[in-house]
């Protein structure tokens, strides 16, 4: 098994835009709905004002546990909770926290969680099945692999994957299946790179069982299934003038945020031609990301898990703001 180096558990990205767009220099409450490694949290604790307060949530006790270690010089202003950002409401109301006046979602895995071989997330390093970011949930990578039907495997990889070649990997894997079941994540990675005809096989710059390992993370997961809602939540939990940043890493996830800052923005259901609305939909958010950020070129080089996030932004309108004074975009510093 190949050894990996010593490394952070986690490399917050795009800090500075994060901050940037955030402002916790307004004070009020924050939540942190994906901590991982508290990166992105320190960041915000640093800026907020002595009287703020940051909720930090994640599902993965390891994260928990290390997060919590890091942050402890803030431990008045910071609370730490056990759970998915998909039940952030429940989560907050909970604690009798009816809003926030600043929210931050980071999309991606955790350095950990990749770099962990044991987790089972990566193709590079052998491992159980597994992939699970809460430690505790039923479903791993093993009960997709070894348990999913044809069709269902030919879904996840077509639709969470973009995988052209599902359906001659999915044949593949219930053939090497029916001798035994697949156990580990080189076997896994080994048996997709062979299904995929050669040609095509060495045109790629990266692993290619990279997508078909995404597919089955987010399946196991369920990171898709609730996303608009729980970005929808986000939304209404926001107080007025409040903000949500959002960090994204494949088209997928993207594009839901996307359709859901722009509903916020113009929730209007009246035909396009229309003289004018009738339906009574008013804004209630206002995007500050025209287009979605990236990273910089210097950041890309140094932390190559950079390069495909994307970062969207919105704000909560106050109550009664129409849409004549939906105009503004913040854009890079």
């Amino acid at each position: 098994m190949e050894q990996l180096a010593p490394i952070p558990y986690h490399v917050p990205i795009m800090v500075e835009e994060v901050m940037s767009l955030l402002k916790p220099e307004r004070g009020g409450l924050f939540v942190d709905g994906t901590l991982g490694g508290g990166g992105h949290s320190e960041a915000l604790l640093k800026r907020l004002p002595p009287d703020a307060r940051l909720i930090g949530i994640d599902r993965d006790a390891d994260a928990l546990e290390t997060s919590t270690r890091r942050l402890s010089p803030y431990a008045d202003r910071f609370t730490a909770l056990h759970g998915n950002f998909f039940r952030m409401r429940s989560l907050l109301r909970l604690r009798g926290i009816p809003g926030a006046d600043g929210i931050l979602l980071d999309l991606g895995v955790s350095s950990h969680q990749l770099d962990a071989p044991e987790r089972g997330f990566s193709y590079k390093f052998e491992a159980p099945l597994d992939m699970r970011m809460d430690q505790t949930a039923p479903l791993t990578a093993y009960e997709v692999v070894n348990g999913y039907g044809e069709r269902d495997l030919v879904r996840i990889f077509r639709d969470y994957g973009e995988e052209r070649f599902s359906p001659l990997i999915a044949r593949r894997i219930l053939e090497k299946r029916a001798e035994k079941p697949i156990e580990t994540t080189t076997e896994l990675a080994d048996l997709i790179a062979g299904a995929i005809p050669a040609k095509f096989r060495h045109r790629e710059q990266q692993h290619p069982a990279r997508r078909c390992f995404q597919a089955i993370r987010i399946e196991v997961n369920g990171e898709l299934s609730g996303l608009q809602a729980a970005v929808n939540d986000c939304i209404d939990l926001l107080n007025p003038g409040g903000r949500l940043v959002i960090l994204t890493f494949h088209s997928l996830e993207d594009r839901i945020v996307k359709t859901a800052f722009k509903t916020a923005e113009n929730p209007c259901v009246c035909p396009p031609k229309s003289p004018q609305c009738v339906c009574g939909r008013k804004p209630y958010g206002r995007v500050l990301t025209r287009h979605p950020l990236t990273a910089c070129p210097v950041e890309q080089q140094s932390n190559t898990r950079s390069a495909c996030c994307k970062l969207r932004a919105l704000e909560k309108l106050p109550a009664g703001i129409g849409s004549d004074e939906n105009t503004y975009t913040e854009g890079r510093r």
